[in-house]
């Protein structure tokens, strides 16, 4: 197994939050909207490590009575968000602010559902982001926390970026190549997990680079 090398905790310069805007992930994130419709996500959404907005936007038309919070690190990212919630016929519905995933400005239990989309490999050490993610939760919410799981070697991080960024430009090849090395592994998430008090949650293998970190909704 290839050693974790760690990238950059926040993508926060224009170019950076441009060039990640433009990247298709739209299958990707419909998965993701859709897992979270599966897992029984409701009411009050916590969006961690938003980004530019693409899920929260995804999560209000899946959920129509959910109220979607997205928060995010970078800046730049928001801008992107706060322009697509302005042109969005559910802005009323999506609230975007800036914070730090690792130390959440919101009460125990503030959220009936939680979520997250590739920030686990942001961040150096994530168990204070998935202490906190557990924190805001209400008992009984749902929990999906999706990233990248890190490959077993080099040559099949070179065949990953081929197959989903082989059309990109050089910076989005690289930027995926990076991700790919600085995710997790299962492995790793399972033990992180179950450290931070989340031993029920689920690791699912979801494609052939995602994994995640879930729990359904009780009844």
């Amino acid at each position: 197994m290839i050693a974790r090398v760690l990238e950059p905790e926040a993508m926060d310069t224009q170019e950076e939050a441009d060039g990640y805007d433009a990247m298709d992930h739209s299958a990707a994130n419909a998965a993701f909207a859709k897992r979270m419709q599966e897992l029984g996500a409701h009411g009050r959404v916590l969006d961690i490590g938003c980004g530019p907005g693409h899920i929260p936007l995804l999560l209000c038309e899946a959920l129509p009575q959910a109220r979607i919070v997205g928060v995010d690190l970078a800046a730049h990212m928001l801008r992107h968000a706060e322009a697509k919630r302005a042109r969005s016929p559910h802005a009323e519905r999506l609230h975007f602010q800036r914070c730090d995933a690792k130390g959440l400005p919101f009460a125990d239990g503030s959220f009936d559902s939680v979520c997250s989309n590739t920030i686990l490999h942001h961040i150096p050490d994530p168990r204070p982001f998935l202490r906190e993610a557990r924190r805001v939760l209400k008992p009984g919410g749902a929990l999906l926390v999706r990233d990248l799981a890190r490959p077993w070697c080099h040559a099949r991080v070179a065949e990953l970026v081929a197959l989903h960024a082989g059309e990109g430009t050089p910076e989005q090849q690289e930027l995926f190549r990076a991700s790919l090395c600085a995710a997790l592994t299962p492995f790793e998430l399972r033990a992180m997990a179950d450290e931070c008090g989340l031993a029920l949650a689920e690791i699912t293998i979801d494609s052939d680079r995602h994994m995640s970190l879930q729990l359904a909704a009780s009844a």
